[in-house]
């Protein structure tokens, strides 16, 4: 007796039933967009850091709309409007203005910070307890003002005086001077606070630091991250010498900083991404997670060129 063929109907049937299975179950997949106010190589690290945890957890399954503003605060809010009406299911904001235009444009979509100083600061929360609530949270870089303030007692035991150079339009930076000079005033040194409105001010602010201090510190700052060569120029004639927030400026024109590592800081906040967008984690519940491992590291060029003696206990700045 001859079998009968299966019918069309049952062969489509049958595939449609091998499809769905779990065995054949497609992910997921996600929107993720990004703003990154600025172009400096931590900024870069922290979104390249960033897309490498998401893409080790979803794979193709996973696209970004990776944008960059350049500096400039106008196309800023333009790329936030744009990615919020692109209805992406998470916004990545690289820096403390990427993060302030992000979380006033929407209090629907989940957002994560990275490289901010203090969301305290950044978000003029009246009440903080480490967790932003709402639709915010991220990551820090914040370094402690204390551990900045020994680095320079230990490498200028002689200094008298220390200026403090920032970008009066960056509340974070000046949130870190405040602490720092809070932390020099109280070990005896005379602190102060050279200020700039942005970088067509810059030389003549660092020209008058240079000029009446001994030392200078600059914050984690994103406008003197983008002119670090110009305080080089000024400061290198002048013997000052500089101690940077993070690791990219000081490649360009400081002594020494404490570094931390911003792929690390970008891929943390890429895992917490991947706990909101898979795991179904509240985002208003998620504290601000901190950098880990800060690491005290020196400019040997620059060192040499002012004839500045490391101690034990620094590494060297890799310009490669």
């Amino acid at each position: 007796m001859r079998k009968r063929p299966i019918s069309l109907f049952l062969l489509l049937i049958c595939l449609a039933c091998a499809l769905i299975s779990p065995a054949h179950a497609q992910e997921a997949s996600y929107t993720v967009g990004i703003c990154q106010f600025m172009q400096h190589e931590s900024l870069d690290e922290a979104t390249r850091g960033f897309k490498a945890a998401l893409t080790d957890a979803f794979g193709a399954h996973v696209a970004f709309l990776d944008r960059n503003a350049y500096g400039d605060h106008t196309m800023c809010s333009s790329i936030v409007g744009d990615l919020i009406a692109k209805e992406v299911d998470l916004l990545l904001a690289n820096s403390t203005t990427a993060l302030q235009v992000t979380s006033n444009a929407t209090a629907d979509i989940p957002i994560l910070g990275t490289a901010i100083t203090d969301y305290h600061v950044a978000l003029q929360l009246d009440d903080f307890d480490g967790t932003v609530g709402g639709n915010v949270s991220g990551t820090t870089d914040l370094v402690p003002a204390q551990e900045q303030a020994d680095m320079i007692a230990e490498l200028f035991p002689l200094a008298q005086t220390v200026g403090i150079l920032y970008c009066s339009s960056e509340p974070n930076s000046q949130y870190q001077a405040e602490t720092l000079q809070a932390a020099l005033s109280s070990m005896g040194y005379a602190c102060q606070a050279y200020l700039f409105i942005d970088s067509n001010d810059l030389s003549s602010a660092t020209t008058t630091a240079a000029s009446e201090c001994d030392v200078l510190f600059i914050p984690t700052d994103n406008t003197v991250a983008a002119n670090a060569e110009l305080i080089a120029n000024i400061c290198l004639p002048e013997k000052v010498p500089v101690i940077a927030g993070e690791e990219s400026t000081c490649l360009i024109c400081g002594v020494a900083t404490i570094s931390i590592d911003y792929y690390a800081l970008g891929y943390a906040t890429g895992e917490m991404a991947v706990q909101i967008l898979r795991d179904g984690a509240d985002i208003s519940s998620m504290p601000i997670e901190r950098a880990s491992g800060f690491d005290k590291m020196y400019n040997p060029s620059i060192c040499e060129a002012l004839g500045i003696r490391v101690p034990d206990g620094y590494s060297a700045l890799d310009a490669g």
